[in-house]
This record gives structure tokens, C-alpha cells and sequence, in this order.
């Protein structure tokens, strides 16, 4: 149980076939509240770090990177709506780790997001989260229906 008396959120692990880079997966799947985020991440680094050994901005920029995804999995895929599920797979190796994030919503076109930098856009709040996604991994992927995203960080 967590501190507010939820129930804690668990992860299944498993070791990939071999001959991948990635060599152990982790699935979790969380509720769309905001609340669950943080304990999400941290369940995630608990394991990754371990054993994909980075330094401290590539650690950082993994942090980041899936807890945006995650906000947008549950605020615009989801709706905010807490009986949504949002999905998290996350695979690793010594040399990369490849993190997942997926909801119940019907998708977007990545392509037709604003640009979070023009002038009119700047003092908005909200807006950043693909724009700093896209900076702080090494890859990017949308499944076709844009409700899933796969962010790839290697270590140099």
C-alpha cells in the first residue's frame, strides 16, 4: 500500500531472448491519475538503473522524458478519466533502454503539434512535453494510431 492507503503499483519483470541489446523488460500498467506518476518512474528507474549504467544526464534526460509521456498518456490520451489504464513497457541493456507508453485514447497525429518555441506559444503552460521529448532521447517512434509512444536513449 502506498502512503495514502492505494494499493502500491507492481511491474513484471523478465529477462528478453538473447542476442538483443536489451536484455530485461518491465510492464506496468498504472491508472490515468496524475497522483500515480511519480511512483511509476521510480518503480521504473529502481530496475533500469541497476543496470544500464549512464551518467547522470542520461539518467535525468530518462526521468524526464517518460514522465512527460506519461502526463500526456493520462491528461490527453485518457482524459484524465481514472478508469483508463495507461500502459508502460520498458526494456534495457548495458547500452540502451527503450521505454513505451501507451493509453487508452484514440491517438493524435504527432505531426500536426504546434511548435512550442514561436512567440505566441512561449508563455503557454502546457504544449512541451513531445517538444522535450524529443530532445532529451535519441529516437522517437508514434504507432499508427498516435496513441503510443516509444522513446530510445543509448548510452555513448
Amino acid at each position: 500500500m502506498t502512503a495514502n492507503g492505494r494499493p502500491a503499483l507492481t511491474a513484471a519483470v523478465a529477462p528478453l531472448p538473447p542476442g538483443s541489446p536489451l536484455e530485461q523488460e518491465l510492464r506496468l500498467t498504472l491508472p490515468s491519475e496524475i497522483s500515480r506518476i511519480e511512483e511509476a518512474v521510480e518503480l521504473v528507474v529502481q530496475h533500469v538503473e541497476p543496470r544500464f549504467s549512464a551518467g547522470h544526464a542520461i539518467r535525468f534526460n530518462l526521468r524526464v522524458a517518460l514522465t512527460e509521456a506519461i502526463c500526456n498518456a493520462i491528461l490527453y490520451g485518457s482524459g484524465g478519466d481514472p478508469a483508463k489504464r495507461v500502459a508502460v513497457r520498458v526494456a534495457w541493456g548495458a547500452t540502451v533502454v527503450e521505454m513505451e507508453v501507451a493509453d487508452e485514447g484514440g491517438g493524435f497525429d504527432p505531426g500536426t503539434l504546434p511548435d512550442p518555441t514561436t512567440p505566441e506559444r512561449r508563455r503557454r503552460v502546457d504544449g512541451r512535453g513531445i517538444f522535450l521529448i524529443r530532445h532529451l532521447v535519441d529516437e522517437v517512434r508514434f504507432n499508427e494510431k498516435g496513441n503510443a509512444v516509444c522513446m530510445v536513449l543509448r548510452r555513448d
